[in-house]
């Protein structure tokens, strides 16, 4: 059982794909720097900050509620990165990695919601 947020793997996982998303813009055309870029950093942040607010507010409803959020922000976040692909926009690899741990949250996250969703014993 996890004692804190910081203990989610989907937490740390959504951290983790925070930091490779601005490591990706990091190298987009500064002229995206209020754009695309800025999008894509708001959404990642957005997934871990709302797990982090979801676990502080204590109840299970609320929890449940900025878990949807995070998967909105994911899907935000995975829409994002196919406009920078079509644009061709940062690194190809450094982009399907993200793409990939976008994918593996979302997953993580759906999982969480649906213990969430449950009755509790």
């Amino acid at each position: 059982m996890a004692n804190s947020y910081r203990d989610l793997k989907v937490w740390q996982s959504s951290i983790d794909l925070a930091e490779r998303i601005y490591r990706l813009t990091a190298n987009f055309p500064t002229s995206e720097l209020y754009g695309l870029s800025s999008q894509l950093r708001r959404a990642s942040v957005s997934v871990a900050s709302n797990i982090a607010e979801g676990w502080g507010r204590r109840s299970r409803r609320e929890y449940q509620r900025f878990v949807e959020m995070a998967l909105g922000s994911n899907d935000e976040l995975q829409t994002q990165l196919v406009i920078a692909e079509r644009l061709g926009f940062g690194n190809k690899r450094l982009r399907t990695d993200c793409n990939a741990l976008s994918n593996e949250v979302g997953r993580m996250l759906i999982g969480l919601h649906r213990v969430l969703q449950k009755p509790q014993a």
